[in-house]
């Protein structure tokens, strides 16, 4: 029997599916709109549509993951569990405060902070630093303050108590204490979600977890009974912040979810970048509202500092900035007269002017319609039929209050998003200590391919490679994400050889519960990673360090790791400071494997004469049909490629060639 593995990969448009022959790698895909109510709804219509096109029995499929945006979007939208917290007495506006009042205390407009959290309670309990009990818990006073939040409507309840990422005992008896009376109201204890010192992001971590628990929960529980009566009778995986999955059926923190979507795009660039050569590479996932991006050298980026709309997000997740420029980003001249795009977008709907649904205002889509870098008769395989007229007319006031053609407004457009991504990306780089000109540009997403070659061209970088299928790339990424777990401890009082083993020994030995959990014999060799967060003595801000395999776990040998890595970040030589170590984390990691395809062409190639606008003129180029593209093919720029998913455009001055994978490799300059 042949086994097939899906992925899934839920947005807030569209729902895409990839169905992977597990010999071959080949890839079916597929779109349906995403079911903003009932997004189970829209993976099993995605799920059941791919399997009746493709003959392929529920029995056959070894394999199921997705990523999903339900969590992040419940969270930016607030649409959660009414949530309640508890505190210690004397810190109720722990999360309004933050880390500063006000984000920016020297802008007079700045708006105040909004607690997720709709209401606080205070607890008399005080544990010291050195964990002197102060004042014990009492389970009836938290009882009480319960019976106040639920009366007042709060559907979950989060814990943080003062130190508790070191003693967390408190926490566990409150929640115990709670438990007692309200057996089904979701509560969230800080210490057990992530035991580290920063009370305000602790705390905020709880919170959110509190705030979409019970609906991803619900959400995961219908997935995965109807995926069951479908007939999938495979391991299910979720994939999580961290670039890793889990398994949906076992025990899951939803706050670990919360970028799933974002760390498959990744994950899955990764792969392919991989099997095409390419290890040090920046990803570009550009949708209709903004593009995400990711600076890959050598290996997945993390990061403990993510945010999630305004709240601070120190569980370890793949780092990811997102740009506010996306293909229904709005065109506009402000007051002073400067043209803008963005940030606000047209969405899906009505969406830009030349979908004809609608939308009147301008959008860096009806822009590229106008310059010719898409193709209005072979728009998403040809399911969406632009209108280039309606296009020009959203553009004409704008070409008007600039007093340029409407040819040199829509490619000026096109030259600000360009602006604003180079502008981002230039700094991102300086802080990585990498130069763009040395990385590949990976461009995914339905408008990333159309953007790409002139983002390159303006970070100097010498090759673009668009992936075989980049419309649905996350999708493929929940398939070689790795089955992954981090965990951490905090470091209290003075750091000896014997602390350091026994801590790494026990976070090793919960990874391996962990692991046991899940459903592992597509992941069969797990690896684990020892990490400590360290920084010089009076010092504010740690590094992450890695001590390597094989190396004996002594405070020596990681003073020696962090001198290094301090040395490489900050061009100083630590000396003979003496090292502060935070915290101590492990992580566990397996992966899977999953070949990656040979391209074969579908069609015949068809080349046609095109018209685009470079330089503020109407030029003339070609246009190719993706699917017909053969291994070796060459496409001399300027040059438009339509596909199913996306559109490709290669500029004047670039020459693309398909490569073994399918991949589109875009070269410039003097390396065309």
């Amino acid at each position: 029997m042949s086994h097939y593995r899906l992925g899934v990969d839920v947005g807030g448009t569209f729902t895409d599916v990839v169905l992977a022959d597990a010999a071959t790698g080949e890839l079916v895909t597929d779109k349906v709109p995403s079911d903003a109510e009932q997004p189970a709804r829209a993976v099993l219509a995605a799920v059941r549509g791919v399997l009746a096109r493709t003959g392929v029995a529920p029995a056959e499929v070894e394999y199921f993951s997705h990523g999903q945006t339900f969590a992040l979007n419940t969270v930016l939208q607030r649409t959660g569990a009414c949530v309640g917290l508890l505190v210690t007495r004397g810190f109720p506006d722990l999360l309004a405060i933050g880390r500063l009042r006000l984000d920016d205390p020297i802008d007079l407009f700045t708006a105040e902070r909004t607690p997720l959290a709709a209401d606080v309670r205070e607890i008399g309990e005080r544990v010291t630093a050195g964990g002197t009990v102060v004042r014990a818990l009492d389970p009836d006073e938290v009882r009480r303050a319960v019976r106040e939040l639920v009366a007042g409507g709060v559907e979950a309840v989060a814990v943080t108590f003062l130190h508790s990422h070191l003693y967390p005992a408190h926490e566990r008896q409150a929640a115990e204490a709670i438990a007692a009376e309200f057996p089904d109201l979701p509560v969230a204890c800080s210490a057990r979600l992530w035991p580290e010192e920063k009370e305000y992001e602790r705390a905020t971590v709880a919170v959110l977890a509190a705030h979409v628990g019970a609906a991803l929960g619900a959400y995961l529980d219908q997935l995965s009974a109807e995926l069951r009566l479908l007939g999938l009778a495979c391991p299910l995986y979720i994939t999580k912040s961290n670039g890793g999955v889990a398994a949906i059926e076992a025990p899951l923190a939803a706050v670990e979810t919360l970028l799933s979507g974002p760390a498959s795009g990744v994950a899955g660039t990764i792969r392919l970048a991989g099997a095409a050569g390419v290890d040090r590479l920046v990803t570009m996932d550009m949708g209709g509202t903004s593009v995400d991006c990711a600076i890959v050298d050598g290996a997945v980026p993390y990061s403990t500092e993510s945010l999630i709309g305004e709240f601070p997000l120190i569980i370890p997740s793949v780092e990811v900035t997102s740009i506010g420029a996306g293909g229904g980003s709005i065109i506009r001249v402000d007051q002073a007269g400067v043209l803008k795009v963005g940030p606000r977008s047209a969405g899906a709907h009505p969406g830009p002017a030349c979908y004809g649904r609608g939308g009147s205002e301008p959008t860096l889509t009806d822009a590229y319609v106008v310059c010719g870098y898409l193709d209005p008769a072979d728009f998403a395989g040809g399911t969406v039929r632009l209108d280039p007229d309606a296009a020009r007319r959203a553009l004409e006031p704008v070409s008007v209050q600039l007093g340029l053609s409407l040819e040199e407004t829509a490619e000026a457009a096109v030259s600000v998003a360009t602006a604003m991504m180079h502008a981002q990306l230039v700094p991102l780089c300086a802080r990585r200590g990498v130069d763009p000109a040395e990385l590949v540009l990976v461009a995914y997403g339905g408008a990333g391919p159309v953007q790409a070659a002139l983002l390159a061209r303006a970070l100097n970088m010498a090759e673009v490679l668009i992936p075989a299928s980049p419309g649905t790339l996350c999708a493929y990424g929940s398939l070689a994400t790795e089955l992954r777990v981090d965990l951490v401890a905090p470091v209290a009082g003075r750091l000896t050889d014997e602390v350091l083993a026994s801590t790494w020994d026990d976070l090793a030995a919960q990874a391996r519960a962990w692991y046991a959990t899940q459903d592992h014999a597509l992941h069969p060799d797990a690896r684990l990673t020892r990490w400590a967060d360290v920084q010089l003595d009076g010092q504010s801000f740690t590094l992450p360090v890695v001590l390597a395999d094989g190396v004996p776990a002594t405070v020596a040998a990681l003073r020696d790791a962090f001198a290094a890595d301090y040395r490489r970040a900050y061009a100083v030589d630590p000396g003979d400071a003496g090292i502060d170590v935070r915290t101590l984390r492990i992580t566990l990691a397996a992966a899977t494997d999953l070949p990656q395809a040979v391209w074969r062409a579908e069609e015949s190639a068809d080349t046609r004469p095109h018209l685009v606008v470079e330089n503020g003129r109407v030029v003339k180029g070609q246009l190719h049909r993706r699917p017909g593209l053969a291994v070796g093919s060459e496409i001399r720029g300027p040059a438009v490629v339509s596909a199913p998913d996306t559109t490709v455009f290669v500029p004047s001055g670039f020459v693309g060639r398909v490569d073994g994978f399918g991949n589109l490799r875009l070269r410039g300059g003097a390396d065309a």
